[in-house]
């Protein structure tokens, strides 16, 4: 069952919302860095019985070919009035049907140009592979986001048209699957041999053009997952011709795939696994490196441009980098392979102490930032920090202006910066949360309350019931942009989801207000803050938040070759029980453009046709402001002229309002200077000739206001006169 492809659109203030709405308990969401070939996103999430993969916004089938596959007939057409170019030849495995029928050519159609009508990107296409079992880690290549043309990593091309992912399932399973780039056509999803068998569809039988390997050798399922891509080293052997094929074979790059358990004490195990169909083995792969822990881990990540580094985040002790293709003994190793059979701890990183206490402060997630030479860290108390491991400060290296690791301390690594999320002070000072709420103690667990009895729980033991996470999107560099990361964190619940819009200009930020300098308006440092997304709970519905993504704002042009200038240059992805929000910032938000202030005000025309959420505008007629005489002086008759004029002497306001009435007939009419100064044009209402049908009784007005004006003079007669009596009973 493939989610809803219709949005439930909701706008704030602050931001658009879509929502979409899942027939399946959802585990885990990833977004894939590279786009498809007709320039969709493709997100993959994790549910009960496998993934499903999503194809968000491009260019749309068109409309024949998805009439076609209503009726359940199949053309074999041109696409787009050429010969198609992403045909996928997809071979069934069956033996008795594989001479008989012939193998089905996948032909997806697009149209020439994006829908211009289309106010937000929708979803173009779904696909389930299923597992039979529950799948709760995906993990991709670390690889900045971009188009299909443009992926490639040291000369592979098998990313331009194959989607390259790993998962783990709760049967201790770990897979490496490759899928098309291009979406499956609804020609394909509707063939009559899928719908003969429940099962015809299952991932590994290669109907959408997959191709799924087993990894094998754990014994309980995978705490989480990592993934890169390396050229493996040359391996001399004493045969010519056994050199040859070696030398040949390992000029191919392959997959490494690394998954950590808990497995005895904590294991970590990573495979070598090839990305070519020629390549594929015929029995599951078993680890090529084992290493086992004094505790489980709680994330791992490959280092984007140190492809064999892996960060281990060891919580609460410290986190610490392993490289897998340095022997920890070189003398004594005796592997035959590409790789050591024993790789090294190169460095481990303290976090501080809880306040008042012995325990380390637990770490929630570290993720690598600035392209591999920095990590970025999040607390369990709600404080992140900034480990400068090759020295990439914006203020320089530490170590006298010379190049070299910005690390410092022995006990407590030193953050090169660091502060605090907002809205995390009760965890850090639980006492005064509960000093200022309620007398009662007792808090029901029910899903409204968990917050409160999180933030009410006192010792060091209530941080390690916090939940969060740090998603480090690359952005691509623009021809005006150098290349930056944005940084997206949540810490909780749905409350408390921040992202950093571009961490080196928000780390210079950071270093300037650490030293008192601030911001100089002439240097070209723009200050950058870390934005919080609000009104996320409506979105959710109640439901508690599991996970967060990024996906790259490509600018909707032709090439889509750079972010998007308006708003965040990220669509933030919030990941529900059973729902999906989509976040864009709304573009009429003061600040939204990195490195600069900016205030944007769409047309009324442009808003009208937005999209079809609910909007309330002013009425055209309502005045922006209205004047009132509050004066405390002494009230004045309405029969008392308001201007140096009498009503005795001869004037000509009436002709001069007839003309300014003739010249002036359908404009606005102007707000009067004081409370009472329309009492001067009373004698050109009421020699004013109107329909019959809309005549006024001028008499009967007039003696409305003489009785106003009566009232009001005896007001001001009996202003301070004598005395009123007040009888109390007692």
């Amino acid at each position: 069952m493939a989610p809803t492809t219709t949005a439930r659109i909701r706008r704030t203030a602050q931001n658009t919302q879509y929502t979409y709405h899942l027939p399946r308990r959802v585990h885990t969401v990833h977004t894939y860095p590279v786009l498809s070939p007709q320039g969709a996103t493709i997100l993959i999430y994790g549910h009960e019985n496998g993934v499903t993969l999503v194809w968000r916004g491009g260019r749309r089938f068109k409309s024949e070919i998805e009439a076609a596959a209503d009726k359940g007939t199949s053309t074999n057409g041109r696409q787009n009035g050429r010969e198609p170019q992403d045909a996928l030849m997809i071979i069934d495995s069956d033996d008795e049907d594989t001479a008989q029928e012939e193998p089905f050519a996948d032909q997806p159609q697009f149209e020439e140009d994006l829908d211009d009508e289309c106010t937000h990107p929708e979803i173009v296409q779904t696909l389930d592979l299923e597992f039979d079992t529950p799948v709760f880690h995906i993990s991709s290549l670390p690889i900045t986001p971009c188009l299909s043309g443009d992926a490639s990593w040291d000369g592979v091309d098998i990313l331009k048209h194959k989607i390259v992912f790993a998962v783990s399932c709760a049967t201790r399973d770990v897979f490496l699957v490759t899928l098309p780039l291009v979406p499956a056509s609804p020609l394909s999803k509707a063939r009559s041999d899928l719908q003969e068998s429940l099962l015809a569809a299952k991932a590994g039988n290669g109907k959408w053009g997959e191709m799924v390997t087993l990894l094998a050798g754990q014994q309980k399922p995978s705490d989480s997952l990592a993934m890169s891509l390396v050229k493996p080293r040359t391996v001399h052997d004493r045969s010519k011709s056994s050199e040859r094929s070696q030398s040949t074979g390992r000029s191919l790059h392959r997959v490494i795939v690394a998954a950590h358990s808990r497995e005895a004490s904590g294991t970590l195990r990573l495979w070598d696994a090839p990305l070519e169909d020629t390549m594929k083995p015929n029995s599951p792969i078993e680890p090529f490196q084992t290493e086992y822990l004094p505790k489980p881990l709680t994330s791992i990540s490959f280092n984007p441009t140190h492809s064999t580094q892996l960060l281990c985040n060891a919580s609460p002790a410290a986190v610490r980098i392993y490289d897998y293709n340095v022997a920890s003994m070189p003398h004594d190793d005796l592997s035959e392979g590409p790789f050591p059979m024993q790789g090294s701890w190169l460095i481990s990183l303290y976090p501080p102490f809880i306040r008042q206490a012995t325990m380390r402060k637990p770490i929630l997630a570290a993720s690598w930032v600035a392209r591999g030479r920095a990590i970025f860290v999040l607390l369990a108390d709600g404080q992140w920090g900034i480990w400068d491991i090759d020295g990439v400060s914006p203020q320089g290296s530490a170590h006298f202006g010379k190049p070299g690791s910005g690390i410092l301390g022995d006990a407590i690594t030193k953050f090169n910066v660091s502060g605090y999320v907002e809205g995390t002070s009760p965890l850090r000072n639980p006492a005064s949360q509960r000093m200022s709420g309620t007398a009662s103690e007792f808090v029901p667990m029910t899903p409204h309350s968990r917050r409160d009895a999180l933030a009410s729980s006192s010792g060091p033991e209530r941080l390690s019931l916090v939940s969060g996470g740090v998603i480090v999107t690359p952005l691509p560099a623009g021809t005006s942009t150098t290349a930056d990361e944005n940084v997206t964190l949540w810490i909780g619940s749905s409350d408390h989801v921040f992202t950093i819009p571009g961490l080196l200009k928000f780390w210079d930020a950071q270093i300037r207000k650490g030293s008192g300098g601030g911001v100089n308006l002439f240097s070209g440092a723009q200050p950058t803050r870390m934005i919080r997304l609000s009104d996320l709970s409506v979105g959710l519905m109640g439901e508690r938040c599991t996970g967060v993504g990024a996906i790259v704002r490509f600018s909707e042009t032709g090439g889509m070759s750079t972010p998007g200038s308006e708003g965040l240059p990220v669509d933030i992805v919030v990941c529900g029980e059973s729902r999906l929000i989509i976040v864009r910032e709304s573009e009429a938000a003061v600040g939204a453009r990195i490195g600069g202030v900016i205030s944007r005000r769409q047309r009324q025309s442009d808003r009208d046709r937005d999209n079809s959420a609910i909007i309330v505008h002013p009425r055209p007629e309502q005045p922006s402001s209205v004047t009132y005489n509050l004066s405390i002086g002494p009230r004045r008759k309405l029969s008392r002229p308001l201007f140096t004029h009498t009503y005795d002497e001869p004037t000509n306001i009436g002709t001069t309002q007839i003309d300014e009435h003739n010249s002036t007939a359908g404009a606005t009419p102007s707000k009067p200077s004081s409370g009472f100064a329309f009492a001067a044009n009373l004698e050109f209402a009421a020699d004013l000739e109107q329909d019959d049908e809309d005549e006024r009784d001028v008499e009967v007005e007039m003696l409305d206001i003489m009785e106003i004006d009566r009232e009001l003079d005896a007001l001001d007669t009996g202003r301070g006169r004598g005395r009123k009596k007040v009888m109390f009973e007692t």
